[in-house]
């Protein structure tokens, strides 16, 4: 008799990479809201980015060739990994943190990309052929409700405008998009060398727009280069590569699923650092959240 599968959440992945890269990634992603909003009072937004993905592009081309990294051996892979980048770092990130600089609250652009498990699960079928099951829409549609749920305070705040929103909406585009895109076309994308291809395209993206549109003034204050600092390191580097691990190593759609628990997350260390109250509302939906994401990412039982 054959035993039964040991991952729990993620095809692919031990048991207790299943439990921990998944607890680590969350976090580690949540605090790129939290970087914009230290960050941007002191740099426009594609002038952050043009440091941010400038700086993380020479450390990893720099890390790449030291551990002799295997690089693409054909343009066409070349072509969809960069693809892939600009979708992932350049269309998202760029388009999230220009939304926060034009007004509209982190909360609330953190709602409107939380809806990238929904996305992701409508187009995988064709794209990917994974099998979103009736339980895992269910999860999916808890997690929405959850993050509803969360952001519902700032939700009511009222935006600055439509093009806020719009870029934000944009974003969602963006990632949704990218991590299919890399599940599709770049399955055995080697992390150092990959993401090292990834961050050129994103910093001719960005460097083209903080040149045309941007003074690229900077107020070098010890919140700018901190919030500098973990963009690189912790985001760039880190948050970045257990992304493209967890895709590699399980479906897209139960990885997408874990996106939903980025508001709450947001929330809880917005709490911390900025002393912003949660209430009774937010607290019911962080759970419903957590139980959505538990439903959608749990395997089948084997036959």
């Amino acid at each position: 008799m054959s035993q039964p599968s040991p991952i729990p959440s993620q095809a692919g992945l031990p048991r207790w990479q299943a439990i921990v890269l998944p607890a680590l990634f969350v976090p580690l992603w949540s605090t790129g809201f939290i970087g914009a909003k230290l960050g941007l009072p002191y740099a426009e937004p594609y002038t952050f980015l043009l440091l941010r993905y400038g700086i993380a592009t020479v450390a990893l081309a720099g890390a790449a060739l030291v551990l002799r990294a295997p690089w693409p051996t054909r343009w066409r892979d070349w072509g969809h990994i960069a693809v892939a980048g600009l979708l992932i770092h350049a269309v998202y990130i760029s388009c999230v943190f220009d939304s926060i600089y034009h007004g509209l609250p982190s909360g609330v652009s953190a709602l409107i990309v939380g809806l990238q498990p929904l996305l992701t699960a409508a187009i995988v079928g064709p794209m990917l052929g994974e099998r979103v099951t009736r339980r895992q829409w269910a999860g999916l549609l808890l997690g929405l409700a959850g993050v509803t749920m969360v952001v519902w305070e700032k939700l009511v705040l009222s935006v600055d405008g439509l093009w806020a929103v719009g870029l934000s909406v944009i974003a969602l585009l963006g990632i949704t998009a990218g991590t299919v895109y890399q599940k599709r076309f770049c399955p055995t994308l080697d992390l150092r060398s990959g993401t090292a291809i990834q961050y050129v395209a994103t910093t001719i993206y960005v460097a083209f727009f903080a040149f045309t549109i941007e003074t690229r003034q900077v107020e070098w204050s010890g919140e700018f280069v901190f919030a500098l600092s973990w963009s690189i390191v912790i985001l760039s580097i880190g948050a970045v590569s257990l992304l493209f691990y967890l895709l590699r190593h399980g479906a897209a759609s139960r990885t997408a699923a874990l996106f939903y628990l980025v508001p709450p997350c947001t929330a809880i260390i917005a709490y911390f650092l900025f002393d912003e109250r949660l209430g009774l509302l937010a607290l019911a939906g962080m759970a419903l959240v957590a139980f959505g994401v538990a439903l959608a990412t749990r395997p089948a039982k084997a036959a």
